[in-house]
């Protein structure tokens, strides 16, 4: 068996990408793998490469 790399998220994505709750912009923070929507303050994971826009998959997010 051989380990194949973690695919990275294909940040074109973004451009089609939207917050499912506010439908806002969504921010990809790199070092985490995940797809931040400020307004809403959750932060979606992405999964070997795929976004999981799932609510209840979504880490909640302290404003700064």
């Amino acid at each position: 068996m051989t380990d194949i790399p973690n695919p990275r998220f294909d940040r074109h994505m973004l451009e089609a990408l939207v917050c499912p709750v506010t439908h806002a912009v969504l921010h990809y923070d790199a070092e985490r793998q995940e797809l931040v929507s400020k307004t809403a303050g959750l932060a979606f994971p992405i999964h070997e490469g795929i976004p999981v826009m799932l609510i209840d998959e979504a880490r909640q997010i302290k404003a700064d």
